[in-house]
């Protein structure tokens, strides 16, 4: 039920915030044009909710639940997802949580984006399956 409620209060937020229309992010990411600066807005308002939070987390014992990531070196497959995932918000304006939220609201070009998000992440899977059985 928590997780149902968060879910539901993300993508009121990012209806909201205008997240859910790619033209906001794509204005955000045309520097050199119209630039919009309302995805800058949207972050630092998120930052500033999140960091108290993983502040206190990470002064707390909870080693059962939190697993945090190292910070450095990042791994190639770190660099490689980045660069996809930066690709692909790029040509769509849309991330995965938005992608959620517009598939209710945009048809079937949302579906088809989600869809493709479903495989790509599947087939990563796939390839990591495939690698680490062959490698030895």
């Amino acid at each position: 039920m928590v997780a149902a409620l968060c879910g539901f209060i993300f993508g009121l937020g990012l209806i909201v915030s205008g997240m859910s229309d790619p033209a906001n992010v794509l204005g955000f990411l045309d520097v050199t044009g119209a630039w919009n600066p309302l995805l800058a807005f949207v972050m630092g308002g998120a930052v500033a909710v999140t960091l108290p939070g993983f502040w206190w987390l990470r002064r707390r014992q909870f080693s059962d639940v939190q697993h945090w990531p190292s910070r450095w070196p990042p791994n190639v497959a770190l660099i490689l997802g980045s660069i996809l995932f930066g690709i692909g918000w790029g040509l769509t304006g849309v991330c995965p949580g938005p992608a959620l939220v517009l598939l209710g609201l945009d048809g079937w070009k949302a579906w088809l984006l989600v869809v493709s998000i479903l495989l790509g992440w599947k087939g990563t899977q796939y390839l990591q399956s495939y690698y680490s059985r062959y490698r030895g």
